[in-house]
């Protein structure tokens, strides 16, 4: 089976979870035997890793290399800002974050007619316009996964209209749709009215095979530590997080509050926290990668996604793997399938505070969920999702 993949981003060097969901999944479809020819906007930050198989030794995933500026959870702002930084005055580069959109699908109807597939597999809204041009010319079926609609990333207010005219086009010509979670799966056929039937809940994994560190909590100034680990943006809910630090802050002032990662949020949070009075208290890391995430895992005492709207979440994942309880949203993908852990509504600050209060006072809680948690994770290993992924892909070349 060959598989030609759009997507946006990859790691090391990626901005959010989705490329930590394409790692995951196209190696272990390449377990699968599944030949996974992964076409990027821009390469030249993996090429450190990952130059033309991945892993060299064992994969079928090959790289393929489009000049753009495409990057992962770009913004028009951002994306003018990528362009001027590559040489703006070139004229090959779209000249807003749409026309590169569609400078990229034209692009993908050459690569398409250059490598031989079976299956088009596209991720999320950027890449549809080119997977959808690529099953024009190759005429193969497309799976379109949805990773975060539009109404995830804006809360529902402030739709852009292009991005979802894009992402309702790209479901609509899709021969099959792959949802994160059900929670996804039900957003879509509300708001794109697609057709139950054609689309598959394929929930994310972690890896579960990846090294980890001597698994002692460090404490932060002789404080424990919660931390939020994700990307600054109102989809994540960073800002009920930093509304429970300041009731629990009010109760307990040996606690700290670590925020790591970035995003359009992040200036507001630091101005709340002073107006607040809990800077003292609040560290910001700033974007982590590799091994200081898993650091920054080990280092906290609970680690909590409040997110506002989380088709999956990978993040309280790699927190359980590193031997930390996780509080996570109501409204989220991972709560359907993840049992060990304590859930809220990401609103309910109130309760977000009483419950990591109760995970830092009480020992024999954070314990239960430590063994509980870690006794669960082997069922989220990546070979199911790619396996599921898999007959997908037959059913489809079958019919």
């Amino acid at each position: 089976m060959k598989v030609l993949m759009f997507g946006w981003e990859f790691p090391p060097f990626n901005s959010g979870g989705l490329g930590t969901a394409c790692y995951g999944l196209t190696k272990a479809l390449s377990r699968n035997k599944v030949e996974v020819t992964f076409v990027l906007p821009r390469t030249e930050e993996v090429k450190s890793e990952f130059v033309k198989l991945i892993p060299a030794e064992d994969s079928s995933l090959t790289m393929v290399e489009i000049d753009s500026p495409l990057i992962g959870y770009v913004s028009s702002k951002e994306y003018q800002s990528e362009r001027h930084a590559l040489g703006g005055h070139r004229s090959i580069y779209g000249k807003n974050l749409f026309a590169e959109v569609e400078r990229y699908a034209r692009k993908a109807a050459s690569i398409a007619a250059k490598y031989k597939h079976d299956i088009i597999h596209a991720h999320d809204w950027l890449t549809y316009k080119a997977a959808l041009k690529a099953k024009e010319v190759s005429g193969k079926p497309l799976v379109v996964h949805v990773h975060a609609t539009e109404f995830d990333r804006t809360g529902g207010n402030g739709v852009h209209q292009y991005v979802y005219e894009i992402e309702k086009e790209g479901m609509r010509k899709a021969d099959a749709i792959i949802a994160v979670s059900n929670y996804t799966k039900k957003k879509i056929v509300e708001h794109y009215g697609v057709n139950p039937h054609k689309i598959t809940v394929v929930h994310n994994g972690v890896d579960l095979n990846k090294t980890h560190f001597d698994n002692t909590k460090q404490g932060l100034f002789n404080h424990k530590v919660v931390l939020f680990l994700g990307r600054i943006t109102l989809q994540k809910g960073p800002d009920y997080f930093l509304y429970a630090a300041k009731k629990i802050l009010d109760y307990n002032r040996n606690v700290a509050f670590v925020i790591a990662g970035n995003g359009d949020m992040q200036p507001f949070l630091m101005e709340k926290a002073a107006e607040l009075g809990i800077a003292d208290k609040v560290l910001f890391t700033g974007f982590l990668r590799g091994e200081d995430i898993d650091k920054a895992y080990q280092m906290a005492d609970v680690y909590v996604m409040p997110s506002v709207s989380e088709p999956f979440g990978i993040a309280p994942l790699e927190a359980i793997r590193n031997g930390t309880p996780a509080i996570i949203s109501k409204q989220s993908g991972v709560s359907e399938v993840l049992t060990h852990c304590l859930k809220v509504d990401f609103w309910d600050v109130h309760e977000l505070a009483n419950k990591i209060i109760g995970v830092l006072e009480y020992k024999e809680l954070q314990q239960e969920l430590r063994e509980n948690s870690a006794k669960e994770l082997p069922k989220f290993d990546w070979d199911g999702p790619a396996q599921r992924c898999t007959e997908l892909y037959t059913k489809l070349t079958k019919t």
